[in-house]
């Protein structure tokens, strides 16, 4: 069994990476660190968690120690050092904060005010979105798993910049996120009475998910690609809705659309390409590793609307970070992850 450790493990995240390895069958929690609840077991912030997971939070040190793997479930800022002790020791570090996530330093002094404290471990960490890059990633030592809105929306367009169906400027990501995105931390706009009944914009034309969303989609195309993103809050728990417009070339068909996407996500167990006039739902991939994605055609201003639905906190977060453990030690991809969303 692999052994795996969580540290941050007690933030919305890693409590979700402790949920799915439990049901992981080649793999298991070895140890688990939070700052703030150290000496506490886990059941003891999570009730829900209550003879299911009793483990005590320990020290980063003690997880770095007693693990094959350890997923770094921490705000952006505090994994390059803790990356360097995984590497130094030999260990799989996956960082589901954005430290590794940005190929260009002066993106990430740009938008995160931080700075490459160890060029050479970026040199060799991958930018792991499975469904776009999984050949980058198999055998891999330090993993930057993708945020939620840098999955959903790569996703709902990849295949069309990919096979040239649609025009890379004017290309529009209009997301919605649940509360869980925001954090454990109480701040005033994710209080109950004021996210209750309400829905709102937020970071306009400012958010740190930008240059990530273009970095992947200037890949996939091969040339620059630049995106006008709003993201807003819903008054839900989990899910990203991702509603994206892009220019479609001249006389580029509903058929050839489809035919590019079933083409391109045939294989792919977590994506849903959805029949024509179904809608992509955050409900119907609720706790799933799922990506839901609906394909439309304004025929009156020659648009494609791609939308993607996925629970933020899977394939947004934990679920793809256990996906991108599977591929780094050569297991099948889909290990511990194939729960169904519920019904209802």
């Amino acid at each position: 069994m692999i052994q795996a450790g969580v540290v941050g493990a007690t933030g919305y995240a890693g409590a979700e990476l402790v949920r799915l390895l439990s049901g992981h069958p080649q793999a298991e929690l070895a140890a688990i660190s939070s700052v703030s609840f150290e000496g506490k077991s886990l059941s003891e912030v999570y009730s829900a968690y209550y003879h299911l997971c009793d483990m005590a939070c320990g020290t980063q040190s003690e997880v770095v120690e007693k693990s094959d793997v350890i997923f770094a479930a921490l705000p952006h800022g505090l994994s390059q050092d803790l990356a360097a002790e995984c590497y130094e020791k030999g260990k799989v570090f996956i960082d589901l904060g954005a430290d590794f996530r940005l190929e260009n330093e002066e993106d990430y002094k740009e938008w995160y005010g931080g700075s490459f404290l160890y060029p050479e471990l970026h040199e060799i960490s991958v930018y792991a979105l499975p469904e776009l890059f999984r050949e980058n990633i198999r055998g891999k030592k330090i993993i930057a798993n993708p945020g939620c809105y840098t999955t959903a929306v790569p996703l709902a367009l990849a295949p069309a910049l990919q096979n040239g169906l649609i025009e890379k400027d004017g290309i529009v990501a209009d997301c919605k996120s649940g509360v869980t995105g925001a954090g454990r931390k109480p701040t005033q706009n994710t209080h109950y009475p004021e996210l209750n009944e309400g829905m709102s914009a937020y970071k306009v034309a400012s958010h740190r998910h930008t240059p990530e969303i273009e970095q992947s989609l200037s890949h996939v195309a091969g040339s620059n690609v630049k995106v006008t993103f709003t993201p807003h809050l819903l008054p839900v728990n989990r899910g990203i809705l991702a509603t994206c417009y892009a220019k479609l070339k001249s006389g580029v068909t509903v058929e050839q659309l489809y035919a590019a996407y079933q083409n391109q996500y045939q294989n792919e167990y977590f994506i849903r390409l959805l029949p024509k006039g179904v809608e992509a739902d955050i409900k119907n991939v609720r706790y799933s590793n799922f990506c839901d994605i609906s394909l439309h055609a304004d025929s009156r201003t020659n648009t494609l609307i791609a939308i993607s639905a996925i629970d933020n906190m899977v394939k947004g977060a934990a679920g793809q970070a256990i996906q991108n453990m599977n591929l780094a030690f050569g297991l099948d991809e889909t290990a511990g992850l194939r729960q169904f969303p519920p019904a209802f």
